[in-house]
């Protein structure tokens, strides 16, 4: 007689395929500042890029769901923002559309990197690492009032302009 074994199957199977080698929060965010910001209320540990295009946070926790996790808690943050997770595990890129702390739909990552910026592609498939690059902002070690204040001026300038 066979027993049934009782499996669950958890709604994001990252954690069953082992750690990312590269995850990425690709954002309309115009501002790096501002993106490190937000990730440091949600307390996200990322690098952020600056781009053509938008903002590139680059998650340091690349552990099991850890990225997921990240995705969720600052496209809360950035409540009508979407917000993209770009995932490489081995030779294998994932995409997927968040929105308001939603996962969307999953995405070809083939046309997320199809017409973005040379920075994109080179950060996920790992040729270039964030201390590498220009205008770099980090949200590890900002204090929730420093994010804030970024934040509150990040909107007095956009007012502005």
């Amino acid at each position: 007689m066979s027993e049934d074994v009782p499996t669950d199957v958890p709604d994001d199977v990252s954690s069953l395929v082992g750690d990312a080698a590269v995850a990425l929060l690709v954002t309309p965010v115009a501002s790096a500042a501002a993106l490190a910001a937000t990730c440091a209320l949600a307390g996200v540990a990322v690098d952020v890029v600056p781009s053509p295009v938008g903002a590139l946070a680059v998650c340091r926790d690349r552990s099991g769901d850890a990225p997921t996790g990240a995705a969720r808690s600052v496209s809360q943050l950035l409540k009508g923002v979407p917000v993209v997770l770009l995932v490489r595990r081995e030779a294998q890129l994932e995409a997927s559309r968040w929105l308001d702390g939603a996962r969307g739909d999953d995405l070809a990552p083939g046309l997320v990197l199809s017409d973005a910026p040379e920075i994109l592609e080179d950060l996920a498939i790992g040729t270039v690492t964030p201390d590498e690059v220009e205008g770099v902002e980090s949200s590890v070690g900002m204090s929730r009032l420093r994010a804030m204040r970024l934040l509150a001026s990040s909107a007095r300038k956009n007012r502005k302009a």
